[in-house]
């Protein structure tokens, strides 16, 4: 990867690594946490993008899509953390600023601060080089719920998308040796109704209500709104990229250009970039020409 492009004077530099330094990072990937820890290497934040409601079908996005971004904890702590503050102290002045992607889109509340489109275009790059990168594992469902309404409106487009998520979390971290250590996976607070039956569906798929039909060892955390966590900013940032290159798959899609090489898939990480289709990216009800797993 390429060093990062200089930036104008007066300004923090995003990253402290260049891709030397950063290769050699992730090859030195213990950090005070012991071998014996009880706790997984990785963390996952999680957000959605849409609706998952079955009752009422925007037309225009008839798609929810539920997003993990898996991250090694260094990784996380040591590089993306301080990039994003960074990228806000340049901007803002301060970094009391939550990033949502559909505020950044409308260019509302604090992001009404463009002078012109160039300044919006050099805001929106600084951030898709963070994104770019940012070393994450992306997972995600996608429902199409026209076709969910279609085969059964009892089903839960969320609680099916959370399942299938979970299932390749598992398989991903298999793959890690770290199935057995407790991960934490982070959801936005949504409502104490939701909050409640999220964490209800959350556990009875780690009892074991799964396609595996084993145990998960993972645990659910629900953080505030205004908790300004780097990790579920960057999985609002994921999420709607992800729902437009379904709904629209020939339409340019830069954000989903990057991510495509994110996405867990088959091959490894010689293979990023493909393989990821009914891998780490999942949609349903499946296309036809996709796969079973």
């Amino acid at each position: 990867m390429a060093k990062s492009p200089p930036i104008a004077t007066g300004q923090l530099p995003l990253f402290e690594f260049d891709a030397e330094n950063l290769q050699k990072m992730e090859r030195h990937q213990p950090f005070s946490q012991r071998d014996e820890s009880e706790y997984s290497k990785y963390i996952v934040y999680v957000d959605e993008s849409g609706d998952h409601s079955l009752q009422s079908i925007d037309q225009q996005y008839p798609v929810f899509v539920l997003a993990f971004c898996v991250f090694h904890k260094r990784h996380y702590s040591e590089v993306i953390v301080p990039a994003l503050e960074k990228f806000k102290f340049n901007h803002f002045g301060h970094d009391q600023v939550v990033l949502h992607e559909n505020e950044i889109r409308r260019r509302t509340g604090k992001f009404n601060i463009f002078k012109s489109k160039a300044h919006q275009a050099e805001f929106m790059d600084e951030l898709t080089q963070i994104i770019d990168f940012s070393n994450f594992i992306l997972i995600s469902t996608t429902i199409d719920k026209r076709d969910l309404k279609r085969l059964n409106t009892a089903d839960n487009a969320y609680h099916i998308a959370l399942g299938y998520c979970m299932e390749t979390l598992h398989e991903f971290l298999t793959g890690k040796s770290e199935s057995a250590k407790k991960t934490h996976v982070v959801f936005e607070c949504r409502g104490d109704k939701e909050d409640k039956e999220l964490e209800l569906e959350f556990r009875r798929i780690c009892d074991g209500n799964n396609r595996l039909g084993i145990p998960f060892p993972f645990e659910i955390l629900a953080a505030d709104k205004r908790v300004m966590s780097s990790g579920l900013q960057l999985a609002d940032l994921v999420a709607r990229p992800i729902g437009l290159s379904t709904l629209r798959p020939h339409q340019s899609n830069r954000a989903f250009d990057i991510l495509k090489r994110k996405f867990y898939c088959d091959g490894g990480r010689e293979a990023v970039g493909s393989g990821y289709e009914g891998v780490g990216m999942k949609i349903f009800p499946p296309p036809k020409s996709e796969k079973p797993r």
